[in-house]
């Protein structure tokens, strides 16, 4: 029996959990593929979750996350637009994090800094010091993943608007790559 390198192991395992996954999302990932396809994304400030308020705070959130300036951030990859789809098709379940999560933020607003309404309304340190305090919460946790998700996805889905993400990190939006696609498969490849 020819042995299998952990590469390989691993592959297969997750090839195998990959297709488990789509087969119980499928539903969800076409009603997904649908409503990108019907939404304009050119013109931002349209949500179908958030009110202007609540993206507003997201925004100021995955701002701090992925912040701008000489590089694109959060806010030029319309990161919320994409959080704000996300709620409305992949994600219905994590909705009432959300809410949850936005009014514990203004609660924690409030109560560090009287004179503010809204965590958006802070100056720069002042919204890094108050991420800092709920950075280990469910919520945060959950912003930041959608954050990340949001730069880096296809455009067609709300986020990566302009392809701001890919070219930051050097992604080729190609149909195919010719292999060697990296070290680790230059190496996979060599005779025995």
């Amino acid at each position: 029996m020819k042995r299998r390198s952990r590469r390989q192991f691993l592959q297969k395992s997750v090839s195998g959990l990959s297709s488990v996954w789509l087969a119980s999302h499928w539903q969800a990932i076409l009603a997904a593929q649908q409503y990108a396809q019907g939404v304009d994304t050119s013109q931002p400030g349209r949500f179908q979750f958030f009110s202007l308020e609540q993206a507003a705070e997201v925004e100021a959130i995955a701002a701090q996350i992925i912040p701008g300036g000489e590089s694109p951030g959060a806010r030029d990859a319309h990161v919320v637009d994409f959080i704000d789809r996300i709620l409305v098709t992949l994600d219905r379940d994590k909705q009432s994090q959300y809410i949850e999560g936005l009014k514990e933020l203004r609660r924690r607003t409030r109560e560090r800094f009287p004179d503010a309404k809204e965590f958006s309304a802070l100056t720069f340190d002042q919204q890094i010091q108050l991420l800092t305090a709920v950075e280990k919460s469910d919520f945060f946790e959950l912003v930041r993943f959608h954050t990340i998700v949001g730069f880096l996805a296809r455009p067609e889905y709300g986020g990566n608007h302009d392809e701001v993400g890919w070219k930051l990190i050097g992604f080729e939006d190609q149909m195919t790559f010719e292999p060697p696609f990296g070290y680790y498969d230059r190496e996979e490849n060599k005779a025995p």
